[in-house]
């Protein structure tokens, strides 16, 4: 992968920290039965020490190398910036099921560039799979070009689908009657970062979550579309920390995916 060269230090670094990070969540999965869990918002939407510890040392890791960039993370909020760059980081996306023991988590990092998100990296330490993408440079597993399956369709492709108490469930339950009745299937991994991964490389067709934070999804997206395929703009009106929906697909896929989402909408409105 030929990155610019004005990024080359910081996807080096990015490249060991995650490895760093990816090896003590596996330590905390490793030990899950005796990890502290606590529920923030509700029963759903958990945290662990696990997520704190592994936020604490990318974040740790990354100031040290490059004291000027800001930082956002899911556990411990903003840093400013006082350079060009912001670092978007979930620790452990897919808690819940990390905290169950189930092997469906990763660790996602995004760099941002003056809003603009330029290199995407999304870890599966249980898989040993280490997802990567520059912006203008495409994408990669394990080092190895990767894209999106331009030869599918919602009924021969997987779509994987995400929910949280955010959005009204009558909603996600329409997309997916729908999406079954014209003749798909659907999956739910637990982590839509690493779902977003996997439509990189081709694994599913497209992934679909009404909303997701950016330390959720802005690795996975760029994924996405340095591998070929197309995706929603979550951050287009500016703020990283708001959120928003999101979509990503093979390119063949977007009008009767959108049709499928909008027709859902239509329907559930009050």
């Amino acid at each position: 992968m030929n990155a610019p060269a004005h990024l080359t230090a910081r996807i080096d670094a990015a490249h060991a920290i995650l490895a760093e990070a990816g090896a003590r969540a596996l330590a905390y999965f490793a030990d899950v039965e005796t990890l502290v869990v606590e529920a923030k918002a509700n029963g759903q939407d958990v945290v662990s020490i696990a997520d704190r510890a592994v936020e604490q040392l990318v974040r740790g890791r990354l100031a040290q190398a490059f004291p000027e960039d800001g930082f956002l993370g899911e556990e411990s909020g903003a840093v400013p910036a006082r350079s060009d760059f912001v670092w978007v980081l979930d620790p452990i996306d897919g808690t819940s099921c990390f905290v169950h023991g189930i092997a469906n988590w990763c660790v996602a990092l995004a760099l941002v560039e003056r809003g603009r998100t330029v290199a995407g990296f999304i870890l599966d330490p249980n898989a040993q799979e280490t997802f990567a993408a520059v912006h203008g440079a495409g994408a990669t597993l394990n080092g190895r070009p990767i894209r999106v399956d331009t030869r599918t369709d919602l009924r021969h492709g997987l779509t994987s689908v995400g929910a949280s108490f955010r959005v009204p469930a009558r909603l996600i339950a329409a997309v997916i009657r729908r999406l079954l009745e014209a003749g798909g299937m659907f999956v739910r991994s637990g982590s839509g970062a690493l779902s977003l991964a996997h439509v990189s490389c081709g694994r599913l067709a497209a992934y679909y979550e009404p909303h997701m934070h950016a330390w959720d999804c802005l690795a996975g997206l760029l994924l996405i579309r340095e591998a070929g395929g197309w995706t929603q703009d979550v951050a287009a009106s500016g703020d990283l920390a708001a959120g928003g929906t999101v979509i990503g697909c093979a390119p063949q896929l977007c009008e009767d995916l959108l049709g499928l989402i909008e027709a859902a909408r239509m329907e559930t409105l009050p």
